[in-house]
């Protein structure tokens, strides 16, 4: 499944799509706006993935020091405000999937 289906699949609703890995997961619920269960499932991700998805996580929320923390232990540089969120949201899934 590329970025553009699971993009589609989260905006259909019901359930992420079977065999996602857990960042793909956190990914597809913060798509389809289940803000609380892609954090609680990102925090479950060790290392810089699951850094990253916190960070990117915190701007959607707009709580932007938080999401500097964490872009910070993703060893990523922080975004602008909350610019681009769509595109990043692209990237994280591109970079995650494989």
């Amino acid at each position: 499944m590329n970025s553009k289906e699971l993009a589609e699949s989260a905006t259909r609703g019901g359930n992420p799509p079977a065999g996602l890995n857990q960042a793909l997961r956190s990914l597809w619920l913060a798509r389809a706006g289940r803000w609380e269960e892609a954090h609680d499932l990102c925090q479950e991700i060790d290392g810089p993935a699951g850094a990253w998805i916190h960070a990117h996580l915190h701007r959607v929320e707009g709580d932007l020091p938080n999401a500097g923390y964490w872009y910070s232990q993703a060893g990523k540089p922080q975004p602008v405000g909350q610019e681009k969120l769509g595109e990043e949201w692209l990237q994280l899934v591109e970079e995650l999937a494989g």
